[in-house]
């Protein structure tokens, strides 16, 4: 190993070491980011969605580690999962082509802007581009018609998803529906939503597993990335070895669930909440 590379994995080690001891996730330098990720089995970076600062901290990090020789798959949220021959036709058709693929491939309601140089990195480097998401419309059918109403008795066992949801598992997904939706989540649509949330992250888990020993990567968000409520849940027997990755907003306080945690500004948007708080007036 460079020189280089051992003094920034030795650092890494040693920021993980002391974040343990104070009982939060290191905030690690780039180059002890990057470095981290060769050997992992899954390395699962998150994202507050409309961000850019730090969609270029990500992009960052895991560019430094594939131009320094990793070539892991890489498995996006913006894609949905019945795409994925989309994506493949699209690389057949025009490989070197970020911007064709994403109007063949991509799933509307994301800024494809933020999300072009991933899908860029992985065509010039030829990495597997993996659609990872459940589509809206499949997670719909859900809510309405729980998981049997998508999944056969088959999936939802190869998903782990046959058996009921972890009581702490609702309890914390319950809790970021409640804070998501302003207080105001309709409890009718709690098992529906729950269910929904859950096949989402296990259909992301069973699409980075094929990949594990050549390495995986997921874009996804924050929430999907934490260990307690996320894809790891799913990932958790024969995980092999995985780095979860928070890119939070300074102000965010909930740090639960990451290894490491990188600290970005914060988007100037409007309170969501402001008139939902309103109408509770």
């Amino acid at each position: 190993m460079p020189l280089r590379l051992l003094r920034s994995v030795i650092a890494a080690m040693a920021a993980l070491l002391l974040a343990a001891c104070a009982g939060t996730p290191p905030s690690p330098s780039p180059d002890a980011l990057s470095a981290a990720f060769a050997g992992k089995s899954y390395v699962l970076l998150g994202e507050v969605h409309d961000n850019a600062a730090g969609q270029r901290q990500r992009l960052d990090a895991l560019t430094r580690a594939v131009q320094q020789g990793w070539r892991p798959a890489i498995a996006m949220e913006q894609f949905d999962r019945e795409r994925q021959a989309d994506i493949d036709r699209a690389r057949r058709e025009r490989p070197d082509d970020a911007d064709y693929l994403i109007a063949q491939a991509g799933a509307g309601g994301w800024q494809w802007p933020l999300y072009r140089p991933v899908v860029a990195l992985a065509l010039q480097y030829d990495l597997p581009l993996l659609a990872a998401n459940l589509s809206r419309a499949d997670a719909a059918k859900i809510v309405r018609g729980g998981l049997e109403g998508l999944f056969s008795a088959k999936d939802r066992a190869r998903l782990g998803l046959a058996d009921s949801l972890p009581p702490d598992l609702i309890a914390a997904q319950t809790a970021l529906l409640d804070e998501g939706h302003c207080g105001n989540f309709p409890k009718a649509m709690l098992p529906g939503m729950l269910n929904a949330q859950a096949a989402r992250d296990a259909v992301m888990a069973a699409t980075l597993r094929p990949y594990a020993a050549r390495g995986a990567v997921l874009i996804a968000g924050n929430g999907h990335v934490r260990r307690d409520i996320g894809v790891p849940r799913w990932l958790a027997a024969g995980a092999g070895t995985m780095l979860s990755i928070g890119y939070l907003e300074r102000g965010q306080g909930n740090v639960a669930g990451f290894d490491w945690v990188v600290r970005v500004e914060a988007v100037d948007r409007d309170d969501p909440c402001a008139g939902a708080v309103m109408g509770r007036q």
